[in-house]
């Protein structure tokens, strides 16, 4: 396992007391109400966490309230015991926002909300402005890496540490704002996103499912799946995959089909140079885009082997979780945060490895690590398969993001922060 770094404090559920499955025990979280505010409630990280947090709170006995502008998620919050309120959270313009504060320290008054919960930079300045009004605490979570390239930018940005708990989605993230604000390291608490093992669970899979999305991405039966699931974007390492695939196919692998599997959300300019470098490459049919896939689960079953070759920090690693959470290898660049969703040496022996990681950009030493993970014996990928999964359940379950969001929760109102 990946060591814990010592040098922020330690929230995991094994060591705090877990909150409320059932009724067994009374939460202290239970009749107490608490918001989180983010700009919408679309598809998106953030979005599924802020879902998955409200679902927490009820099971608790709290009160889960989202104010958000909207989006395709509200049903799925509101089946799942959250109150949606309709609030301008998304607005930019300072105006606005002044006048938002003022909205929301009205709705923190008439709900009695204890807690304010920031899951974005504009909403969080509303959020901080309704706070001080109302002398109830907020919390802020980190869910990217924000670096901020000028004074203003900075000074944007700075409002998700002046939380009286600042949460970040990995080591990575939290390093970064120690950097940015060395006074908030003690306010930071390091909670990783949480990953739906039920979802994403090899035995919850049908077989059907598989076999369609291995059709339409035009998988021969005998072909292997090298899979990169990610927005069509430079620094997601599509590039560096094609030349890697280039590098193997020149070296006489045969049978496998590397997969492009995203949006290119309208980089219509980016599409082109792929495409281009596909055809230059002589990889045509070999390298294949197949644009954005709403089965991730089956996706992840299609595939021999999970690539995340980003160029640029990843604030977390979803795709590299959720692939081993499905029991297969992962290749992950050793940059910002997925290196620590993966087991690797000199962390771990070579028999306890879930992955690989190769330096960011870094062609020959990707393909050689799809090499390695295709020359895997079955016993030896179905060894690795159960240390994937093992691994995610340890460290990366949806239950645990959930426990110890509630705990920091509970650690803010004991501390004495509300002052009401």
């Amino acid at each position: 396992m990946i060591s814990q770094n010592k040098s922020f404090p330690d929230d995991s559920p094994r060591e705090r007391r877990q909150p409320v499955s059932h009724v067994d025990a009374i939460s202290p979280l239970a009749g107490r109400t608490v918001l989180q505010i983010i700009p919408t409630l679309d598809a998106g990280g953030a979005e599924r966490t802020t879902i998955d947090i409200a679902a927490a709170l009820t099971e608790a006995g709290a009160h889960a309230l989202v104010a958000s502008e909207g989006g395709r998620l509200i049903s799925e919050l509101q089946a799942r015991g959250g109150v949606w309120i309709p609030f301008p959270a998304a607005t930019k313009n300072p105006f606005r926002m002044w006048m938002a504060s003022r909205q929301l320290a009205t709705l923190i008054r008439q709900e009695g909300i204890d807690i304010i919960h920031a899951r974005s930079r504009a909403p969080a300045w509303v959020a901080l402005i309704a706070a001080g009004k109302t002398g109830i605490p907020l919390v802020t979570t980190y869910h990217g890496a924000y670096s901020g390239r000028t004074t203003f930018k900075r000074q944007y940005n700075s409002i998700m540490s002046r939380g009286e708990r600042v949460i970040a989605n990995s080591k990575f993230t939290a390093h970064r704002i120690v950097s940015l604000d060395p006074e908030a390291k003690d306010r930071i608490r390091v909670i990783y996103r949480g990953t739906d093992l039920q979802t994403f669970n090899p035995g919850n899979v049908d077989a059907a499912r598989v076999q369609r999305l291995r059709t339409e991405w035009g998988v021969e039966p005998d072909e292997r799946v090298i899979l990169l699931a990610a927005r069509l974007t430079g620094w997601k390492g599509q590039q560096t995959l094609i030349e890697a695939a280039r590098i193997l196919t020149r070296s006489g692998l045969m049978g496998v089909k590397f997969v492009l599997a995203g949006d290119p959300q309208g980089r219509t300019g980016y599409v082109q140079t792929l495409d281009t470098q596909i055809r230059e490459s002589g990889l045509e049919g070999v390298v294949v885009r197949t644009g954005h896939c709403t089965d991730m689960a089956a996706a992840f079953m299609a595939s021999a082997v999970v690539t995340v070759p980003s160029t640029e920090p990843e604030a977390f690693g979803r795709s590299a979780v959720e692939a081993q959470a499905m029991g297969k290898p992962v290749i992950v660049s050793d940059l910002g945060a997925v290196p620590e969703t993966v087991l690797t040496p000199p962390a771990v022996a070579d028999s306890e490895r879930t992955g690989w990681t190769v330096p960011p950009g870094d062609t020959p030493a990707l393909a050689d690590a799809i090499r390695h993970a295709l020359q895997l014996g079955a016993a030896g990928r179905d060894a690795l398969a159960l240390r994937a999964r093992t691994h995610v359940e340890r460290n990366f379950s949806l239950t645990r993001m959930c426990a110890a969001t509630l705990a920091v929760y509970e650690e803010v109102l004991a501390s004495g922060a509300n002052s009401r």
